[in-house]
C-alpha cells in the first residue's frame, strides 16, 4: 500500500477573484508551451482589451457581399493555418475568432434580417431567432467553462499509515439485482487501505433478506430505513447520521471501484484543506444505447464521455467542479454543514456541489477514471435517465439559480448556468429540425435576406465553431456526434424542462435499471415516434422543395436549395436518430472487457501454457494459446490468473475455439473466488487508464460520412419495417399464424 509519487501540479490557478486572468504556471505545465511574458497581468489586460475592440469592431462593421465573402475566406485560411500548429495558445487564437464570426452572424441577424410583416414570417422567424440566441449563448458558455482544462494530477499522502483517515463507503441501492451489487461491494473490500479504517455500508432501500444474508457473509454493514422518502439523496443522508468516518466514498451499485481509488484522491484533501468533494470520472465497460445499437462502441466516444473527459476538467480550473452522485469522495463535516446530500431536486448531485460552493468550500476532479459501471441497457432507459437529469436541472435553475444569491464567483455562476442552460436544448434543437420546412411548406421567409447572403454569413459561423469544437472536443466527441444526441433527446426533454420551470416540484425521482437483457432485435416504435413523426415531415418537405424548385418558386431557385439542402442535412440526422431506436439482442448475463492479464493454463493431463487474457468477464474470459495448440471444446482446464507473486486459480471449461482464441467458462466459484477475480480484473488499478486512447482521433469528413451511413440505414430501417408490418397486417391471420 505504498502512496502515490508526490505531483508538482499547482492545487489550482489562481482565478480572476484573485486579480489574474489566466494562471501562467498551470498554462505551461499542462499546455507546454513557455512565453514568460504572458504572466504579467498588465500584458494579459491589455492584449484581452485590443482583442475585445477589435472583435466589437469587427462584429458591427458593415460589409457588402463580396467583401464578406473575402472576409469569411479570409478567417476560414487564418483558422486552417493556425490549426495546424500545436499548443492552447493557438486554440485561445482559434476561439476568438470563432467567437468573433459567430457573434459577427448573430448581430447580422438582429440588425437586418427581421425586418418582417408577414405573420407565417413572424412565428417562424422568432422561433429560429430565438433558438439562435439560444445556440450561441451555449456556444459561448462552453468556450469559458472549457477554455484551460486543470488536469489535475493525483497528490500522495505524505503522513503515516497509521494517521490515515477513516473513510466510511456507500453503496446505495434500491431494485438492482444482487448480480449487480456483488462486484462492487468485493471491489470496495480490496480497496488498499487499512481494514480498520475502512468501513463498508451497503445501504438497501429495497430491504431484501438476500442482501441482509450478503452483508453478514461477506463483513459488512447492512443498512436500511424505515421508508424511502427523498430515494437515493435520503438514503446516503440517513446513512450519515449514524456512521463518523472523516471521509464518505459514494459509489452507484454498478460502479466497481479499483483498489487504487482512495490513494488516488484523498490526497488532495490534505494538500487543500477547504476541499469539500472530490469527483472522478464514470466509466462503463458496457456499450450505451447509441454504441451498441450504431455499433461503434470503442470506436466513437459515448455521449457521457465529453463531460467526463473535458467538461468537468474545464470546471475545476474554475472550482466550479460538479458532484456526480457517484465515484466521488466527499469530507464529511463540510456535507453535513450544507444539511447532506440536497433533497429539493431530482438531481441531487450538482444541487450539493452547488451548496458546498455557496459555503465557500472547493470542489476538485481527477480525469482518471477509478471506477467503472454499467451503461443502460435500452434507448428507453437511456431516455428516462436524461429525463431526471434534464428535470433536476431546471429545478436548480428555478429555485436556486446560480446566477443569484450569495457566495459563488462570477466564474462559477457561468459554469453551473451553461450546465444547466444545456439541458433546454430540446426546443431550440427541435426548431432547427423543422425550420427549412416553414419556407417548403408555407413559403415563410424566416431569414429576411438573400439564400448567398445568409450562406456567406452562415458559413463562417458554423464552420470555425465546428472547427475548434473539434479541436478541443475531438477527443472526447467526434463531430456532429452531439446533433444525433439531442435529436434523439430532444422531443423528450423539451417538456419536462418547461414544466419545471413553472412548477419545480412536478416529477418524482426514478432509479435507472441495469443488469437487464434484450433478448431479441427489434425496433422500438415507442421511443422512435418523434423521430418517424419528424423523419416524415422532412422527407415530405424534401418532396415539396423539388416541386418547388421546378414549378412553383423557381424565381428563386436559390432559397428553394438553401432549405432543401438544410432539410436533407435534417434527413441525415434524424436518420441517425433513429437508427438508435433499432434494439440489438443483449443477452449476455456479464459484459466482457479487453483486457490482457498474464495467466497460466493447465490440463488434466498435465499441460501447461504461459498465456495472457485478450478479455475477462466476471462468467469468463478468453485467451489465446501459442500457435498450432488449439483444444477441444468442453475440455477442463485449470486457469491460474497472476498478480505479482500472487496466483487465484479457478476451474473453467472451454467452450468455444476459433483457431488459437479458446473462450473459458468458470465453474461455479467460492466467495473468495470471486474476490479474487474482481481484485484481479475489475479492480486493477491500471484497468481504466487507457480508454480514452482506444477511440481514433476526430476527423470531421470521416465523422460526417459515418453519419450519413447511419441515417441512411435509420431510414431504411424505418420505412423497410413500417411497410413490412403493414404487408404482415394485411395477411390473413391463419396466413400470419
Amino acid at each position: 500500500m505504498a502512496a502515490l509519487p508526490d505531483s508538482s501540479t499547482p492545487a489550482r490557478p489562481p482565478t480572476p477573484a484573485g486579480g489574474l486572468l489566466i494562471s501562467p504556471v498551470g498554462a505551461r505545465r499542462t499546455a507546454g508551451w513557455h512565453w514568460d511574458t504572458w504572466e504579467y497581468r498588465a500584458l494579459q489586460l491589455a492584449m484581452l482589451l485590443s482583442g475585445g475592440l477589435l472583435m466589437v469592431t469587427v462584429i458591427s462593421v458593415p460589409l457588402d457581399l463580396w467583401e464578406q465573402v473575402v472576409f469569411g475566406l479570409l478567417c476560414l485560411l487564418c483558422a486552417v493555418l493556425l490549426n495546424r500548429r500545436p499548443g492552447r495558445f493557438v486554440t485561445l487564437l482559434l476561439t476568438f475568432i470563432s467567437l468573433t464570426v459567430s457573434s459577427r452572424y448573430l448581430y447580422w441577424r438582429l440588425t437586418e434580417t427581421l425586418l418582417m410583416d408577414d405573420g407565417f414570417d413572424i412565428f417562424f422567424g422568432s422561433g429560429l431567432i430565438a433558438a439562435e440566441i439560444y445556440a450561441w449563448l451555449v456556444l459561448v458558455l462552453g468556450f469559458f467553462q472549457t477554455i484551460w482544462p486543470l488536469e489535475r494530477r493525483p497528490v500522495a499522502l505524505t503522513m503515516p499509515i497509521e494517521d490515515w483517515p477513516t473513510v466510511d463507503i456507500f453503496i446505495p441501492t434500491y431494485n438492482e439485482p444482487l448480480k449487480v451489487v456483488k462486484p462492487t461491494v468485493l471491489a470496495a473490500m480490496a480497496m488498499d487501505w487499512p481494514l480498520d479504517k475502512l468501513r463498508i455500508h451497503l445501504l438497501d432501500d429495497g430491504r431484501r433478506e438476500e442482501f441482509r444474508d450478503f452483508a453478514e457473509e461477506v463483513g459488512i454493514e447492512w443498512v436500511i430505513r424505515s421508508d424511502n422518502r427523498h430515494a437515493k439523496a435520503g438514503n446516503i443522508n440517513a446513512a450519515l447520521s449514524h456512521t463518523d468516518g472523516e471521509f464518505v466514498a459514494i459509489f452507484d451499485c454498478d460502479h466497481i471501484p479499483t483498489r487504487s481509488f482512495l490513494q488516488m484522491t484523498l490526497g488532495w484533501f490534505y494538500k487543500d484543506p477547504k476541499l469539500a468533494m472530490l469527483q472522478t470520472p464514470h466509466h462503463f465497460f458496457s456499450p450505451d444505447p447509441f454504441e451498441r445499437n450504431l455499433d461503434t462502441f470503442g470506436n466513437v466516444p459515448n455521449e457521457g464521455e465529453l463531460f467526463y473527459g473535458l467538461v468537468q476538467d474545464g470546471n475545476d480550473f474554475w472550482n466550479a467542479t460538479f458532484f456526480c452522485g457517484s465515484c466521488a469522495v466527499l469530507r464529511r463535516e463540510m456535507l453535513v454543514e450544507v444539511g447532506g446530500v440536497a433533497v429539493e431536486t431530482v438531481t441531487e448531485d450538482a444541487h450539493t456541489a452547488l451548496k458546498l460552493h455557496r459555503k465557500g468550500w472547493n470542489t476538485a476532479y481527477i480525469g482518471i477514471p477509478q471506477a467503472a459501471g454499467l451503461a443502460t441497457e435500452s434507448l428507453s432507459a437511456h431516455v428516462g435517465q436524461r429525463i431526471r437529469w434534464a428535470r433536476g436541472m431546471a429545478q436548480i435553475f428555478r429555485t436556486d439559480c446560480p446566477l443569484l444569491g450569495k457566495g459563488l464567483t462570477w466564474a462559477q455562476r457561468l459554469c453551473y448556468s451553461n450546465a444547466m442552460l444545456h439541458f433546454f436544448y430540446g426546443l431550440p434543437r427541435l426548431v432547427f429540425l423543422t425550420a427549412p420546412l416553414a419556407y417548403l411548406f408555407f413559403a415563410a421567409h424566416v431569414i429576411h435576406a438573400s439564400a448567398v447572403t445568409i450562406a456567406a454569413m452562415a458559413l463562417p459561423h458554423l464552420v470555425h465553431a465546428n472547427l475548434v469544437n473539434s479541436r478541443t472536443q475531438g477527443k472526447f466527441r467526434h463531430s456532429f456526434w452531439a446533433e444525433v444526441y439531442e435529436a434523439v433527446l430532444a422531443w423528450y426533454i423539451f417538456r419536462p424542462t418547461m414544466v419545471a420551470l413553472i412548477d419545480p416540484k412536478a416529477g418524482s425521482f426514478n432509479v435507472t435499471a441495469k443488469g437487464g437483457y434484450i433478448e431479441r432485435d427489434f425496433f422500438d416504435w415507442g421511443i422512435a415516434r418523434p423521430y418517424v413523426v419528424l423523419l416524415s415531415l422532412n422527407l415530405l418537405g424534401f418532396v415539396v422543395g423539388i416541386a418547388r424548385l421546378f414549378w412553383w418558386n423557381t424565381h428563386e431557385l436559390d432559397t428553394v436549395l438553401l432549405n432543401m439542402l438544410w432539410t436533407l442535412y435534417n434527413l441525415v440526422i434524424l436518420g441517425a436518430a433513429a437508427a438508435a431506436a433499432s434494439e440489438t439482442r443483449q443477452v449476455r448475463k456479464s459484459h466482457r472487457v479487453q483486457f490482457g492479464i498474464p495467466a497460466r493454463m493447465e490440463t488434466a493431463d498435465g499441460r501447461v501454457w504461459h498465456v495472457e487474457t485478450e478479455d475477462f468477464s466476471e462468467g469468463g474470459l478468453r485467451v489465446r494459446l501459442p500457435p498450432g495448440v488449439m483444444l477441444p471444446e468442453q475440455t477442463p482446464v485449470t486457469l491460474a490468473l497472476l498478480r505479482g507473486d500472487h496466483a487465484a486459480l479457478f476451474s473453467a471449461l472451454i467452450v468455444f475455439r476459433q483457431g488459437e482464441h479458446h473462450g473459458l467458462r468458470f465453474d461455479p466459484m467460492t466467495l473468495q473466488q470471486q474476490m479474487d477475480l474482481v481484485e484481479i480484473t475489475f479492480a486493477r488499478a491500471d484497468a481504466w487508464i487507457d480508454h480514452a486512447a482506444r477511440h481514433a482521433p476526430d476527423r470531421p469528413a470521416h465523422a460526417l460520412r459515418q453519419i450519413v451511413g447511419l441515417g441512411v440505414r435509420g431510414c431504411a430501417k424505418v420505412f423497410g419495417w413500417k411497410s413490412k408490418q403493414a404487408a404482415q397486417a394485411r395477411r390473413p391471420a391463419s396466413i400470419r399464424a
